[in-house]
């Protein structure tokens, strides 16, 4: 049986178990359940600290689990990602005093204060930069000001509680991290069709059919608007100068495809949510 880690709470938490609902597995109900066991899909569900996971899965302890790639890297784990999830999308920086920084060679010899160390670290490491890293848990913005750290490397979204605390922006991006699927150093059976529907619900939600009938003499005009993932199915109407047409295509295309193919001459143009899919 697939043992697989899950976020049990935070940011991570919600919009992964919605996926593995989408994606036919059984989740927990309550809150407060820590172990799910789905015999139908042959897996079990362990619902974790998203900091730990990486750990447990990197071990060998878990088979597969979902976290944040920053958290991943950040535990220095074993783990391998097998693929992005398409959520919990964030990005690290650093920033300190506009005066005092704006370059990251200025972070040498400084402390730098952070949430995630072990990410920090390597990141400097690999740039030559030694600094003295100071682990607070939560929010570090307060750290300059109250004299703990010269500087902060956190989770920046748009900067404005960082200009509130009086520190700006500076140097390269840390990372831009992602929600991502893990597996221990030895695969285990079973990741792959994990992975196929996990993917499978990324496509129903990027996707949608768009259905639509069409004189036969534009259809090659018509596929130049909407290729498709490989190409348009085509019917046959009784109208034998019409055809039925139905093509995949991104959701955010979708009404400006819907007005591309009706100027064409397409009526009856009908858009179908997807469910599930495998390509």
């Amino acid at each position: 049986m697939l043992r697989v880690a899950v976020p049990n709470k935070g940011s991570l938490s919600e919009i992964a178990i919605e996926m593995l609902q989408e994606a036919g597995y059984a989740t927990r109900r309550d809150t407060k359940e820590l172990h799910v066991v789905d015999a139908k899909n042959g897996v079990e569900f362990f619902y974790l600290r998203p900091r730990d996971i990486a750990t447990y899965v990197g071990s060998g302890a878990l088979d597969v689990g979902v976290t944040g790639r920053d958290l991943m890297l950040d535990s220095h784990s074993p783990a391998a990602e097998l693929a992005s999830l398409g959520f919990g999308n964030s990005t690290f920086r650093f920033a300190g005093p506009a005066e005092r920084f704006q370059k990251l060679e200025d972070l040498d010899g400084t402390r730098i204060a952070t949430s995630y160390p072990g990410l920090v670290g390597g990141f400097l490491d690999a740039a030559g930069i030694s600094a003295e890293l100071v682990r607070l848990d939560g929010a570090v913005e307060s750290a300059v000001r109250l004299g703990v750290a010269d500087a902060v490397a956190d989770v920046v979204e748009t900067g404005t509680t960082l200009r509130k605390a009086g520190l700006d922006i500076f140097g390269p991006v840390i990372l831009e991290s992602t929600a991502v699927l893990i597996t221990s150093p030895e695969v285990k059976a079973g990741t792959d069709t994990l992975l196929r529907r996990l993917q499978g619900v990324l496509v129903a939600r990027r996707y949608v059919l768009v259905d639509y009938d069409l004189p036969v003499a534009l259809l090659e005009q018509a596929s130049e608007i909407a290729a498709g993932i490989e190409s348009p199915t085509v019917s046959p109407l009784r109208d034998p100068e019409w055809v039925a047409v139905r093509v995949m295509i991104k959701r955010t295309d979708a009404n400006e495809v819907m007005d591309r193919l009706y100027e064409l001459g397409a009526r009856a143009i009908l858009v179908t949510a997807i469910h599930a899919a495998r390509l």
